[in-house]
């Protein structure tokens, strides 16, 4: 996508100049002759850069005024200033505005490009910096981590989806990554150096909702805020629990997703966006639709290419590297040394539910980085662990003891390798092969003992495919 770039300059033949010299190197412009074009413009859709002449006939402001506006809109616009009757004062002024550089006329063409190319690496570097902090601060990891079968088909799902403007629609328990499959999708795309702009749908007030999506203006201050869908222009809109918006909303979110276009509040123009939209949600949002808390059509519109992210229980066989990376990762966050988890550990992680899923895990491994005795070389042991997931295995109380106990011994022998096996299976995900190979016997075997204890054969196909 080429760089925009609105020109104001109240004279023609410099526009024209300026308009062509730019065009020459693959960028796009467009023109004003005075503020009001230029407040108009602006308004219609920011640029990724602006060039303002200081003095302008026939305008209601000139180029320090019109400065000052824009940056009461636009903060983070880089504005490059021109003019060929400037003073040091009025360059220093423009300066402290908040404009890039200044630049008199007449200008040389080389100079006048490389400042336009510096004002648009810097403000990227900007977007670039906002975002890395976003993810630094996130509670999840950054990466899709995880060689599972279930994982690398979606790895691989994302590869094919992402370089496509086809909006997502990502289901999944919560904690389970969805912002994170999201960020990734924008990763990969060809907007990756735009900004990815999230909206908490359960967060956004709901007496501002509108004004905080599509924003909001006042048509005779030429006041106004920018909302999210003009935040990520040319980026990615990522909606976090689309349910929670309301039903009004909905309705225009659907308009402005499909036509790309839409009214401030208070305004009366409308706003052209080039936004991917991806939505997630955490609920069975055909239930949602049936429940009337989300509309049909909006469903279906955000819905074009569907993605489910798995809980953690269903790909238990992560949960190791996981846990190491996690281990790592929070440590250095933190600022204490790493811990060695035991064996014990891992199997006990790998054998709970984990309702919180990913995100549970995270805050589980950083209690433990915290709890952990000083010798950092001894592996963890299972007592730092909660005490629901020191108890997976559910034969440590002693009404369980007390029904293996009246137990004949072949009977006790094999309540007990059905329960171990059923827990090794749940470890695996289902993977007969590293759970042979984990527990020491061949895998014909194992099959033969599974079927003779009467264990789930779902299950077992299961570990076939992985």
């Amino acid at each position: 996508m080429a760089d925009d770039i609105l020109i104001v300059d109240d004279e023609k033949d410099i526009r024209s100049l300026l308009s062509m010299t730019l065009e020459d190197e693959g960028y796009a412009t467009k023109q004003a002759a005075n503020a009001d074009e230029a407040r108009t413009a602006l308004l219609a859709q920011p640029p990724k850069l602006a060039i303002l002449d200081i003095w302008m006939r026939d305008s209601d402001m000139d180029g320090i005024e019109l400065l000052e506006w824009v940056k009461s809109i636009y903060p983070s616009l880089p504005v490059l200033m021109i003019s060929g009757h400037g003073t040091i004062e009025t360059a220093v002024q423009a300066i402290r505005l908040g404009a890039y550089d200044f630049i008199e006329k007449p200008f040389k063409e080389a100079r006048l490009l490389m400042m336009v190319e510096r004002a648009l690496d810097n403000a990227r570097l900007a977007r670039e910096n906002i975002e890395l902090r976003a993810r630094v601060s996130d509670s999840e990891s950054p990466e899709l981590i995880g060689n599972s079968a279930v994982m690398r088909t979606i790895r691989q799902s994302i590869e094919k989806i992402a370089p496509t403007a086809s909006r997502v629609l990502i289901n999944g328990p919560s904690g389970s990554g969805k912002e994170l499959a999201a960020r990734t999708l924008h990763s990969q795309s060809e907007r990756r150096q735009e900004r990815f702009v999230v909206a908490n749908c359960a967060r956004l007030s709901t007496e501002r909702v509108d004004a905080e999506l599509f924003g909001a203006e006042s048509l005779q201050s030429h006041r106004r805020v920018v909302g999210l869908f003009e935040q990520a222009h040319r980026g990615t809109l990522y909606f976090d629990e689309i349910c929670d918006l309301p039903l009004e909303t909905q309705g225009k979110i659907v308009r402005a997703v499909n036509e790309q276009r839409f009214r401030r509040v208070g305004g009366n123009s409308e706003v052209v966006v080039d936004v991917r939209v991806i939505s997630a949600s955490s609920r069975d949002l055909l239930s949602e639709i049936s429940a009337g808390r989300l509309r049909e059509d909006l469903y279906y519109r955000l819905g074009v290419v569907p993605l489910s992210m798995p809980s953690l229980a269903h790909r238990s066989e992560d949960i190791p590297v996981l846990a190491k990376y996690f281990t790592n990762r929070i440590a250095k966050h933190v600022g204490v040394k790493p811990i060695r988890l035991s064996d014990e550990i891992f199997a006990a992680m790998q054998g709970y539910d984990w309702p919180g899923n990913v995100r549970q895990m995270h805050n589980v491994i950083e209690t433990l980085l915290i709890m952990a005795p000083d010798d950092r070389n001894k592996p963890v042991g299972l007592d730092l662990l909660p005490a629901e997931i020191q108890n997976i295995s559910r034969h440590g109380t002693n009404s369980d003891i007390e029904q293996l106990m009246a137990l004949p011994l072949r009977g006790a022998r094999e309540e007990f390798e059905r329960e171990y096996l059923e827990t090794q299976l749940h470890r695996f995900n289902g993977n007969i092969s590293r759970m042979a190979a984990f527990i020491g016997m061949e895998r014909s075997a194992l099959h033969r003992k599974m079927k003779s204890l009467d264990i789930a054969t779902d299950l077992q196909e299961e570990g076939k495919k992985t």
